[in-house]
């Protein structure tokens, strides 16, 4: 077994923090305003509440230039809120508190959507009972609309695993997951028998199985170790970028982002997609809050 590190705190008492900071975050809003700093004309769908903090978040999309039209605003909830506990400064590993709000509550919605062309979906962790259905709906209007699919599933997602998603990963066009999600979807869809499921720690295994469910690009990230792609033809490899680390929330964003925007903007050249990924995302690592770092098209073209 694998020994994990835990953290406790005394019933009762109160903790005194050193430091604190606010930042904007979720992996929809970190993707939104990464592709619009690429240059992207970019929407956003997410479900706030109507509060004093959606009203942040708006003006914040706003500084972005991201479109909000499609946002839900919820009356009976909150809007989602993380905090994120950070303690081990060696490796900058921390503990997030999460919790969901408004997010639970996200409808996809057609009528909204009339009129609206999009290029690329990219979909986020979906949470509440109905997001099954959501991601369905999502699905559906992808394929009637010859919308390309870019998908990075959350939790429950993986939870659910290979049964349930399997027809939706045959229309994704990219899934991008790093290596221990990669790993969990694996899991729930081969029988491992007698065999070590140590095998599943090389990322060449675990391209190829989920390239063989469907998806045309697959895109396994593996930290300090880079970044791994596999389109059925040809596997692709980028190193990590040295940085300082200061923070690791919201780089799977960064990079997912940045990658996206070059296979638009380089017309599909994978590794130069992964490089830019690499860039975005170190740059995130050396800032504080999962947005402080993203990178401008001009400043990602100035790295490489």
């Amino acid at each position: 077994m694998t020994a994990q590190k835990m953290l406790a705190f005394e019933y009762g008492a109160k903790i005194n923090v050193d430091e604190s900071y606010y930042s904007f975050g979720g992996g929809a809003a970190n993707i939104a305003v990464s592709l619009s700093y690429l240059g992207l004309k970019t929407a956003i769908m997410a479900r706030l509440g109507n509060d004093h903090d959606s009203r942040q978040i708006g003006l914040n999309f706003k500084k972005a230039r991201v479109d909000t039209d499609l946002i839900q605003i919820d009356d009976q909830s909150h809007s989602g809120l993380s905090f994120v506990l950070g303690l081990d400064k060696k490796d900058k590993d921390h503990v997030v508190f999460t919790h969901r709000g408004a997010n639970d509550n996200l409808v996809f919605q057609n009528k909204k959507m009339a009129g609206i062309q999009p290029a690329w979906f990219y979909l986020t962790s979906l949470s509440g009972p109905t997001w099954l259905k959501t991601l369905r709906l999502v699905f559906d209007f992808a394929n009637r609309n010859s919308v390309r699919v870019i998908w990075n599933p959350g939790v429950q997602q993986l939870q659910a695993g290979k049964k349930t998603l399997n027809n939706l990963l045959k229309s994704t066009a990219v899934l991008i997951l790093n290596k221990d999600e990669a790993i969990e979807l694996v899991l729930s869809g081969i029988k491992v028998g007698r065999r070590s499921p140590t095998f599943l720690n090389r990322p060449l295994y675990l391209l190829n199985i989920l390239k063989d469910w469907g998806p045309k690009l697959v895109v396994i990230t593996e930290g300090k170790k880079g970044a791994w792609a596999f389109d059925g033809k040809k596997i692709y490899r980028q190193k990590a970028r040295k940085t300082k680390l200061i923070n690791t929330i919201g780089v799977g964003d960064a990079f997912g982002s940045a990658f996206l925007a070059g296979l638009i903007l380089t017309k599909h050249n994978i590794q130069k997609s992964l490089e830019w990924g690499m860039v975005n995302s170190a740059s995130v690592c050396s800032k504080l809050g999962s947005q402080d770092g993203l990178l401008t098209l001009a400043e990602i073209k100035n790295k490489l």
